[in-house]
């Protein structure tokens, strides 16, 4: 049964209203008759948990999905878009979390792509650098040039170019999918300001993101997805407790999201030593160590290097000077295919782009990083890949656990799953994980820990780097707070807290010859 917050004063126009969706792909009710009802100037956040239906339902307001029964209302109107363009053109604008950017035009040409100002057939390209300009201080970003390329800007700056172009096709309602989810903490704020600024327009937006204070902060109304259903609608972003939330998503009250550490800490060797590792411009003379068994967890702002130094240690990228042992071996600096040789395996931040082949088979995603020792005199043996998929992919409690189905349709979580399953196949001594539960919902986060915290009780060592201060604390057995390419402070979980991580990590320019 749906749950409804008590309307107070005068309520703003509906602009958007969604009774009894529907719709079905071969084998899946992906949404099963959802409601929905989102006003003008309000901020309406949706939660789920990865797979809940969020993704879908972003395409039937969007144009890409009909929806298959159910009524979906747009102004007062029944409507079913044709396509993107349609949804587009009637005011209902989507920012995905992959922003959908030409990086190499310029912003005003992004801003107005595929609606350009013509004159004779000829693009007007001053008055859209006028107009890109009007946009964008209207945003309050006035210092983001409009003939400036898109490649040229920061993960923020592009982020305020793709509400720029929504805003150039006046939409009335803006979807968000994740929009925090690779910003530091100083630009959430500024996200947070030109959401405002836009509802203080009138303009309704959808909020999608998993996590819950960015809510409470910025949302009015909350509607809950789970398995295709909507379990709670209209309740108070503020005033909800977060058991009731995580309920509803969930169906059960997670308490305690972490798996429960070791009495003790491993007293094993140490597995990887890491000795004054240096990159221009990203981070110097680093030094760490992870022993079998053990999880290090590296916590900083997004631009601290924390992700340069993961990648540097795996030989994606090469190190200036320093060296990288792993098991008293030293390795060859930017080489991964030692890095791999030697035990080492890592799951990016960006796992659609840097580690999925999204068309093809679960089972040919997890076998990747083994694929020669499951060939046979040099041919592919599918049966046997299938089968070793599906004994890691049933230990992960992979969902659909169905290894022939394309990557590509599984839900974040899930193919978090099949990248840490991947490594799960080899000889893996060492794991090293950049933000593994990004864009991960709050159960397949649960799932994902007690994953990491199995590894480490099977002796792999472990490296992660994650944004998220309480799940750096709550995981790791043993803590590294980098701020400006240096590590500040080194200490035992808990012996630190997030408090004092945040103070470390916002304090002071070790660049610019601050003291630590």
């Amino acid at each position: 049964m749906s749950t409804h917050a008590e309307p107070t004063g005068v309520e703003p126009d509906v602009v958007l209203r969604l009774t009894d969706v529907v719709k079905t792909f071969p084998g899946v009710r992906a949404l099963d008759g959802v409601q929905l009802e989102v006003r003008a100037g309000e901020v309406h956040c949706l939660l789920g948990q990865n797979g809940a239906g969020k993704s879908t339902l972003i395409k039937v307001l969007s144009g890409v999905h009909r929806p298959d029964a159910g009524t979906v209302e747009w102004l007062g109107e029944p409507v079913q878009f044709a396509n993107p363009q349609a949804a587009m053109k009637a005011g209902i604008a989507t920012i995905y979390q992959e922003l959908d950017l030409v990086n190499d035009l310029s912003v005003g040409e992004n801003v107005f792509l595929g609606h350009e100002p013509r004159r004779f057939g000829f693009v007007r390209r001053g008055t859209i650098a006028d107009r890109t300009r009007q946009i964008l201080g209207s945003l309050g970003h006035e210092e983001i040039p409009a003939r400036r390329m898109v490649h040229a800007l920061e993960p923020a700056g592009k982020q305020v170019v793709s509400m720029a172009r929504a805003l150039s096709q006046e939409a009335r309602l803006l979807i968000m999918d994740e929009p925090s989810a690779v910003l530091a903490h100083d630009e959430v704020e500024n996200l947070f300001r030109i959401i405002r600024r836009l509802t203080a327009q009138g303009i309704a937006v959808i909020y999608i993101s998993h996590r819950l204070e960015e809510i409470r902060e910025i949302g009015d109304r909350v509607t809950v997805l789970k398995d295709g259903r909507t379990t709670a609608e209209n309740l108070s972003a503020a005033g909800t407790p977060t058991s009731e939330l995580v309920s509803r998503m969930t169906g059960r009250t997670i308490e305690y999201v972490f798996p429960p550490r070791p009495e003790e800490p491993p007293q094993t060797a140490e597995l990887l030593k890491v000795t004054n590792l240096s990159r221009a411009g990203e981070f110097r003379d680093v030094s760490l160590s992870v022993a079998a068994g053990e999880i290090v967890g590296i916590a900083g702002l997004v631009g601290s290097g924390r992700s340069e130094l993961l990648e540097t240690i795996y030989g994606a990228r090469r190190s200036d000077t320093g060296t990288v042992e792993l098991g008293g071996r030293k390795l060859r600096a930017g080489s991964v295919g030692a890095a791999v040789r030697a035990g080492m395996g890592m799951a990016p931040e960006e796992r659609k782009s840097q580690a999925l082949l999204l068309g093809e088979p679960i089972y040919r995603n997890m076998t990747l990083a083994t694929f020669s020792g499951l060939a046979r005199l040099g041919f592919t043996n599918a049966g046997r890949e299938r089968a070793e998929a599906d004994r890691i992919a049933g230990s992960l409690d992979l969902r659909p656990l169905d290894v022939r189905r394309a990557v590509g349709t599984l839900s974040g979580g899930n193919q978090q799953k099949v990248v840490v399953g991947r490594w799960l196949l080899g000889d893996t001594r060492l794991l090293l994980l950049d933000e593994p539960t990004r864009g991960v919902d709050v159960g397949a986060r649960a799932e994902l820990y007690r994953v990491i915290r199995r590894l480490a009780s099977e002796g792999v060592g472990v490296l992660l780097v994650s944004s998220e201060v309480p799940e750096v604390l709550g995981l790791a057995d043993r803590v590294l707070v980098m701020r400006e390419g240096r590590v500040v402070r080194e200490a035992p979980s808990h012996e630190i807290d997030e408090d004092t991580v945040l103070d470390l990590v916002m304090s002071g320019s070790l660049m610019e010859g601050t003291p630590a």
